[in-house]
């Protein structure tokens, strides 16, 4: 499968295009940056540290969607809407862990699913999409009584808050319970906030240092309180799910897909 990178200078970018190197299966077919980027014109083999390979990274992601079957995408969300229309138009495989789309952009990813084979989530990891299943499971079994909070850190160059990974854990608990996550998130508290309500899931972000990405979610009831974590250590792990997925997507119908799908995590939500 030739799959190309996003962001190809960048720290995930450049990670992906070692591993894509690296994976059976996999050839590493271009990398794609904006305009005025450093990484432009290089070779993507050189900047990804696995030695020069003869593909240099451009900005003319049109000209080089014709060209492969899939890519990689951990951007911006203005640069993956623009990207998944490109890759509809070239009906390759986008798989996108950017994170931040507001509603509107969503629904680009919708309309591009037509054609493109979109893999979308706020997190490509193996580990938080278990987690993610874990905490929809526990969210039914549970009664109303056990609150549920959503807490997250991240590395202090993080823009987005709450994080991608934060929103996924909090639409799998609101599932779990039946509810809109639009409807019962608390994002923010300060000053005299009055007694927590009833079915609310709330949010709480940290940021700071280089953490990678750490995530727990707490079910707090009366006398007990229940926690599922995870904890990233490397962004290796987001890179190895971005490959699965890229691959699990070749031969798939164009749809809009997620991570528990690559995963085959129905059985555990169902």
């Amino acid at each position: 499968m030739r799959i190309a990178i996003m962001g190809a200078g960048g720290r995930m970018g450049r990670t992906l295009a070692r591993l894509v190197h690296e994976r059976d299966g996999c050839e590493l077919a271009g990398g794609i940056e904006v305009e005025g980027s450093p990484a432009l014109g290089q070779d993507i083999g050189t900047l990804a540290g696995i030695g020069e390979i003869g593909i240099s990274v451009e900005d003319d992601p049109l000209h080089l969607f014709t060209r492969i079957d899939g890519v990689l995408d951990f951007t911006t969300p203005q640069s993956s809407v623009a990207c998944v229309e490109l890759a509809a138009q070239a009906r390759i495989v986008h798989v996108v862990g950017t994170t931040g789309f507001d509603a509107d952009q969503d629904k680009k990813f919708d309309a591009a699913s037509r054609h493109a084979r979109i893999i979308k989530s706020g997190n490509m990891s193996l580990g938080v999409n278990l987690l993610a299943a874990l905490v929809k499971k526990v969210a039914a079994a549970l009664d109303p009584s056990f609150d549920i909070e959503v807490l997250e850190m991240h590395h202090r160059a993080k823009v987005d808050a709450p994080s991608g990974t934060a929103l996924l854990l909090g639409n799998a608990a609101a599932d779990g319970r039946g509810v809109d996550l639009d409807e019962t998130a608390v994002r923010s508290r300060d000053g005299i906030t009055g007694a927590r309500r009833d079915g609310d899931i709330g949010f709480a972000t940290l940021r700071g240092g280089s953490v990678v990405g750490e995530h727990s979610v707490i079910f707090a009831g009366p006398s007990e309180r229940i926690t599922l974590s995870h904890m990233a250590e490397s962004r290796e792990i987001f890179a190895h799910g971005a490959v699965t997925a890229a691959l699990w997507g070749f031969d798939r119908k164009p749809g809009l897909y997620s991570m528990s799908d690559v995963l085959g995590l129905e059985d555990i939500t169902a």
